[in-house]
């Protein structure tokens, strides 16, 4: 089960970077990765004598361990690679976005394993986990369809599905912890604060992350781990927060959130360079424009 939850994360770092990378550089940057960042985060997190586990914090799911971790990872590696040939200027829209939809709708129910299985127990606190597992992704798929509404002029069903994944990766940390009330604030600011990220403060700092790795998932992630400190219920995980007389949790969980950014920045940006000066990181010119499907794998996509 804890294996799965990596296999995710590096999926979600390989967003970020899509259509440029190797295919050889890539399996060497996830194997070295997975050691050197992955699992000492996910030990710090989780495990009995970890140092972030002893210091209290909250991440019944992996908001730290998958998601910020897979954001960070995700935005040094879009800054370190560089953009894909016409971005910003040529429209990228997805592939498809009929699958974009049905893989959205499988995420959602495979999500539902992800948070509520991770109370290891089929008790009321997994259901609670599988209710705002609901919730808040609801709640944030509207909230970021309204605000694309009112910024652009048109709701967009790419962007009512980003929100709602947003809302399933802040709502992760929080799942053990919260109620349906703080589950619905976290769906509605994540939603919020996940289009701002992916639109504004993408476009201001003008890196390129195709799938908007950082902007949904260490964004998202990172609402989720401090929002835990604020709604935490303690009838629900045993653990107060910020709205029941319990503020230094919502400390812990920053530092929690800073701990994880630094430490997977530094160590990411140390892979990437080592594997870049081995074999290199990013494909030629002609083989990014042919397309890394056909090019490096003899496979076309139809």
């Amino acid at each position: 089960f804890q294996m799965t939850f990596f296999i995710i994360t590096a999926a979600l770092i390989a967003g970020a970077f899509a259509d440029r990378m190797k295919f050889s550089a890539m399996l060497w940057f996830f194997g070295l990765w997975s050691l050197i960042v992955y699992a000492p985060v996910c030990h710090m997190v989780w495990a009995a004598n970890g140092y972030m586990f002893g210091d209290g914090v909250l991440d019944f799911a992996g908001g730290t361990v998958v998601h910020i971790n897979a954001g960070i990872a995700g935005l040094v590696a879009a800054i370190v690679i560089g953009k894909r040939m016409g971005y910003p200027n040529t429209p990228l829209p997805p592939h498809n976005l009929v699958l974009s939809v049905i893989g959205a709708g499988l995420l959602w129910v495979g999500w539902f394993g992800f948070n509520a299985g991770s109370a290891a127990a089929a008790n009321g606190r997994a259901g609670m986990a599988m209710l705002v597992t609901l919730i808040a992704p609801a709640a944030a798929g509207l909230s970021w369809m309204f605000i694309e509404w009112g910024a652009k002029g048109k709701p967009s069903v790419l962007g009512l599905i980003s929100g709602v994944v947003g809302g399933l990766v802040a709502i992760t940390p929080a799942a053990g912890f919260v109620g349906p009330g703080g589950a619905l604030i976290i769906g509605l600011v994540a939603g919020a604060v996940c289009f701002w990220a992916s639109t504004s403060l993408k476009h201001m700092l003008g890196y390129d992350d195709s799938l908007d790795c950082f902007g949904v998932h260490g964004v998202g992630g990172i609402v989720g781990a401090v929002l835990t400190g604020v709604f935490a219920v303690e009838a629900i995980g045993g653990t107060p927060g910020l709205l029941e007389g319990n503020g230094a949790q919502l400390w812990i969980q920053i530092k929690s959130v800073l701990i994880t950014i630094v430490y997977c920045a530094v160590l990411t940006f140390v892979i990437l360079k080592l594997v870049d000066l081995v074999i290199g990181l990013r494909v030629d010119r002609e083989v990014e424009r042919e397309g890394l499907d056909l090019a490096l794998h003899g496979e076309a996509v139809r």
